[in-house]
Order: C-alpha cells, then sequence, then structure tokens
C-alpha cells in the first residue's frame, strides 16, 4: 500500500477511535464549563443546543486527529446553551500566535502540501507549508473569535475555513514574481492585457498561469496578495476538495462584474486612504471579511494584513505606501519576490516598511541609510497609526463560502 494511503488510512481510524472514546467514556466532558457569551473567543460555534452536542463531539475527533490534545483547550458553553467556544489556555502572552510553532508542548511542525508542477526552475511542487495543527491553534487562540453561525454552524465549515487557509500559504510560498518597482506591471498576453482577462479567457487558468509562468509576470503586492487568495480558494475547489459546484459557484462570484481581480476585498479595507470613497466603504468583499481590532501579534496563517508607509514624503512613491502582507505561520509572513530567503519575520517586515522613510529601498544598495530600532521601536510599531505604529488592527479573512446560501 502506498504511504499516503496507509498515512490516510491511519489517521481516519485514529479519528474513529478517538469518536467512540469521546461518545462512551466522555472524558472531554469534565472540561467543558459554562462562561457568558462576551467571554466566548477563539472558535465559536453559534445554533441549536442538539446541534453543538454534536459539533463538540466532532471537534474533539477533529483536533486529536490533527494532534491537537483536550489539556491545550477549554470548551465553554454560554449560559443559554446557544454558543459553544474552543479556546487555547496558554497563560503566557495568551494573543501572540507568532510563536506557535517554537512551544515544545505543542510540537507544531510543517506539512507536506503536494502542488501541481511549477514550470519555475528552482521550484519543488512539494511544499513544507503551515500544518493544519498550526491553523486551528491560531484560530483558536483567544486574541479573537473565528464565528461559524447559521448555516455555517458546522464542524465541516472550520475544516473547510483550515484547508483553504493551508492552500493560500502553500502557494504563497513557490512565487517569485518579478517587482515592478515603479514601472508598468507585466503580465502574460496569453490571458492578460493590463490586468485585465481577455475575452474568452478561461478566468481558472489565466490565474492559474500566474503562478505555473511566473517569469511571465512582474507585479505589486495588491495584486500579488489578491492572486494567490484567489488562487488559493479556486484551486482548493478544483484540486484538493474536487467540488465542481462549488468551483463554478466561486468562479461566477469572482466575475459578476467582469473582472476577476477587483473587489475581493471589502471596501472599507481602505478606510486609511486619504482618497477613500465613501460609497466604495459600504461595498463586501466577493472572497473575503474584515475582522476589527486584532491584537497586535495575533495572525491566523492566511491572513491578509497591512502595514502602512506613515511617512508623508516617502508615501507618495509609487509601491511604497505600504506593505500588504499573508501570514504564512511559523512566525513568517510573505515575499513575492523572494528577495529576502523567500519571507519576512514580523520584525523584518515592520523593519523593511519603517525603513522606507529613510530611503532604504534596496537592503543591499541602501544599506548605509538602515537606521537601528530597538525593541521600543518594534513594540511601538506594531500599535495602529493612530496610535504611533504602522501595522493596522484589521486582518483580512476568508468567507465561509461552501457554507452560505448561493
Amino acid at each position: 500500500m502506498p504511504y499516503f494511503q496507509i498515512r490516510q488510512t491511519t489517521a481516519i481510524l485514529h479519528l474513529v477511535t478517538v469518536l467512540l472514546i469521546s461518545m462512551f467514556s466522555n472524558p472531554v466532558h469534565a472540561q467543558t464549563t459554562i462562561a457568558a457569551p462576551e467571554t466566548n473567543a477563539g472558535v465559536v460555534f453559534q445554533c441549536g443546543a442538539g446541534q453543538l452536542t454534536k459539533i463538540e463531539l466532532q471537534m474533539d475527533a477533529y483536533l486529536a486527529g490533527i494532534g491537537i490534545g483536550t489539556h491545550h483547550y477549554k470548551k465553554q458553553y454560554d449560559s443559554e446553551g446557544t454558543s459553544l467556544s474552543f479556546q487555547t489556555v496558554f497563560s503566557d502572552d495568551p494573543t501572540n500566535t507568532l510563536t506557535l510553532n517554537q512551544r515544545l508542548d505543542l510540537q507544531v511542525a510543517d506539512e507536506l502540501v503536494l502542488l501541481p508542477p511549477i514550470k519555475y526552475a528552482g521550484r519543488n511542487t512539494a511544499v513544507m507549508t503551515v500544518s493544519k495543527k498550526e491553523i486551528a491553534l491560531a484560530m483558536m487562540n483567544p486574541g479573537r473569535a473565528t464565528v461559524f453561525a447559521g448555516e455555517s454552524c458546522d464542524s465541516q465549515a472550520l475544516v473547510e475555513q483550515i484547508g483553504i487557509r493551508q492552500n493560500v500559504v502553500a502557494w504563497t510560498e513557490v512565487v517569485a514574481w518579478k517587482w515592478p518597482n515603479g514601472g508598468a506591471a507585466k503580465w502574460n498576453k496569453k490571458y492578460w492585457i493590463r490586468g485585465d482577462l481577455l475575452l474568452g479567457r478561461n478566468m481558472r487558468v489565466a490565474i492559474n498561469d500566474a503562478f505555473m509562468h511566473q517569469d511571465k509576470y512582474a507585479i505589486g503586492c495588491y495584486t500579488a496578495t489578491k492572486l494567490v487568495i484567489i488562487q488559493g480558494i479556486l484551486d482548493y475547489y478544483y484540486r484538493v476538495r474536487k467540488d465542481p459546484v462549488m468551483l463554478a459557484r466561486v468562479e461566477k462570484i469572482l466575475m459578476n462584474d467582469g473582472d476577476p481581480l477587483t473587489h475581493i476585498e471589502p471596501g472599507r479595507m481602505w478606510t486609511f486612504e486619504p482618497d477613500a470613497d465613501a460609497n466604495d466603504l459600504k461595498r463586501a468583499g466577493k472572497l473575503l471579511t474584515l475582522i476589527d481590532k486584532v491584537p497586535a501579534h495575533n495572525f491566523i496563517p492566511g491572513d491578509w494584513s497591512y502595514f502602512l508607509n506613515t511617512d508623508p514624503n516617502t508615501y507618495k512613491k509609487t509601491g511604497y505606501e505600504g506593505s500588504n502582507a499573508i501570514y504564512l505561520g511559523r512566525g513568517k509572513f510573505d515575499d513575492f519576490y523572494d528577495d529576502h530567503h523567500h519571507y519576512y519575520t514580523y520584525h523584518e517586515k515592520m523593519h523593511e516598511v519603517y525603513q522606507w522613510r529613510n530611503h532604504v529601498f534596496s537592503a543591499h544598495r541602501d544599506v548605509a541609510k538602515v537606521k537601528p530600532l530597538t525593541a521600543e521601536d518594534f513594540e511601538r510599531l506594531g500599535k495602529p497609526p493612530e496610535e504611533g505604529g504602522i501595522q493596522l488592527s484589521f486582518r483580512a479573512v476568508p468567507l465561509l463560502l461552501g457554507f452560505t446560501a448561493p
């Protein structure tokens, strides 16, 4: 029997065993408490009591299957029995998810993900990327709530969200596009004309081409961020889950205005821009929604965050207004252009954006212009601009597309 088939069979048997233990010995219910609704954070399910009892068993089995023990999290029902939360129980720096992979007690490791062949030298289709375990732990972190309510009050909605996030990260890890550096963007003319999809071209194939033939593209970080999110979601339904109904639905959503690369995020994501359009701020995102007021060190792999260049002079330089950043887990953020060992740490990302005000646009050429930052500087920069920092406090996250009405 092939290795991957053996591993899959073993995982299924393990899940069945855990579920049976939960049903008959019921050891986890001793750790389930009742709390006021406002204390709920982490992963939260909101629906009927009968549904929640089933979800509790399913969640315990799923979490055990990806290596998360019951001693790593607590469960709380609200006083009305209509809400159930799963929350990690780390006492030190409880809202910080950047160092989950460094905690020896969690045993978080990378996970092997296989992607289609990338026609680009130096990259293999076997990608060691963020694990489902780390994504689930980050989602259960008390720094914010990920709520599954109504039609999405289903343990499979969590499984889908984790799968999509992992796929977005995996695709982000294999890109090395060219940086236009203030010049015109470059697109493969077989599918695109100045970023617009050519008439008659298959949208999914065109998006996929940006990953298969990366040397034909020179794009800014805003476009790059949208591409990896779109690719991660389309590819999840096309190749990972093999769900043609959901794939067609997402394709329709992306093309409802004729342009798959526009408006995937809510308009209010750009409230801070001086020329923000009041009407556009009301627009919902095609694929993403926003979570507001997230603690500085709280990121879930697959999050889209933003580091703003608050210097009024260099902000005007095209491409240096700020940095759109995808969190990759393991304390890493994207490096779409493979300029920095293919990822930046949290401090390196803030350092990069902050140094633009010192006209450091090349880490090698402009190294003499760098002004060192202290630990206190990094602490300040992690705050939102209104508090003297450069990190915006929202996160753009995938919608629960598979568990909402068309």
